[in-house]
């Protein structure tokens, strides 16, 4: 299958290798040319995990957006939701009838995407998925180096509009077999763990991390206080879905600490042991903050509010980040609010979800 992967962060690195790896075509975009020039002029990239390490041939590495994604049947998205808009716009005039595009996660980004590539003009037919995490946990260890902890084995998979969900599932599942329908895209975007997993980690180990160089939040910074919140964070996720809806699996992430039934199986404590997470992270600019905060950890309490849940933990959270960013976070751009949907009624969405705007 020929795929366009569009980005050049860890995940995006780690997919071109992997489904290269596996047979397909792969095409990998990103924007700055110069940090893609070692892929380019060696034509690979050097994939690292338990079965060691070795060079793999990549189909195409290009900054031309419309290369990489000419007669692409699915087009990933490994990255942050930050970047989405700007991908989105930059994306529009290449996307054309019957393309798949796939954001592991999506943080809403399939409803927000589809919706600025309409406005730029462009009604193309293209089904919109988004799953729960990253197929990989992984982490870039060179210019053209990267290496995978551990790959999902389970990836619930909400699409836009969900009417299309079988056909864009079957696409995707040529390339990631562990991908599963579970619905619409608000489906999808209440399965992300990053803003379950992250804002707690970030707000209850801020101290360290301003004082420490480097400070691993999933070894020392997971404690039993620090799980306790997570925990109940994602049971007023879990909460939300059941309120909209949305029915099991609900994936909890106290799974991904205490058995192999997550979406990575049993991966703490290989995500601990590869130490590739003790790093430097700046309480304003990582995007712990500016994508599983700002924008995932605020839907959620937006959906929250929606929904009538209570969620005392999510809005606790976010106030909490923002007073340190001095901003109010409820107003965020990926709130139900922001994009009104909250004037709709829960019938009027899901058909808004279903059939498409």
């Amino acid at each position: 299958m020929k795929i366009a992967i569009l980005g050049g962060g860890h995940g995006a690195y780690a997919a071109a290798a992997d489904l290269s790896e596996a047979g397909h075509e792969v095409r990998l975009w990103r924007r700055d040319a110069a940090a893609l020039e070692p892929v380019i002029r060696t034509g690979s990239i050097t994939l690292k995990d338990a079965a060691g390490s070795r060079d793999v041939k990549i189909a195409l590495a290009t900054p031309d957006i419309g290369a990489a994604m000419n007669d692409a049947e699915l087009i990933v998205l490994p990255t942050p939701a930050i970047a989405q808009d700007d991908i989105a716009r930059t994306m529009a005039p290449h996307l054309v009838d019957g393309q798949v595009v796939f954001l592991p996660p999506g943080t809403f980004g399939s409803y927000v995407m589809a919706r600025i590539v309409a406005e730029s003009g462009n009604r193309a037919d293209v089904a919109w998925a988004e799953t729960g995490t990253l197929p990989y946990l992984a982490r870039k260890h060179g210019e053209r180096e990267v290496n995978v902890t551990i790959r999902a084995i389970r990836l619930p998979t909400g699409v836009y509009p969900a009417r299309k969900e079988e056909a864009a599932i079957a696409v995707i599942r040529k390339a990631y077999p562990s991908v599963h329908g579970c619905g619409d895209a608000l489906s999808g975007a209440l399965m992300n763990a990053g803003p379950i997993i992250h804002p707690p980690l970030m707000v209850m180990n801020a101290a360290p991390l301003q004082h420490f160089e480097r400070w691993d939040i999933h070894n020392e910074g997971t404690q039993p206080s620090v799980r306790a919140v997570t925990d109940k964070l994602d049971r007023e996720r879990m909460a939300v879905r059941e309120a909209l809806g949305h029915g099991a699996p609900h994936y909890p992430l106290a799974d991904h600490y205490n058995n192999d039934q997550w979406m990575y199986g049993d991966a703490h404590k290989q995500l601990v042991k590869s130490g590739d997470w003790r790093e430097n992270i700046d309480l304003h600019s990582h995007r712990y903050i500016t994508e599983d905060t700002e924008l995932g950890l605020a839907f959620l309490a937006s959906a929250a509010r929606y929904a009538g849940v209570d969620a005392p933990i999510a809005h606790g959270l976010l106030a909490i980040v923002g007073g340190f960013l001095g901003r109010d976070l409820r107003k965020g751009p990926r709130t139900l609010e922001t994009l009104g949907l909250d004037k709709l009624t829960p019938a009027e969405l899901r058909k808004r979800l279903h059939d498409g705007a």
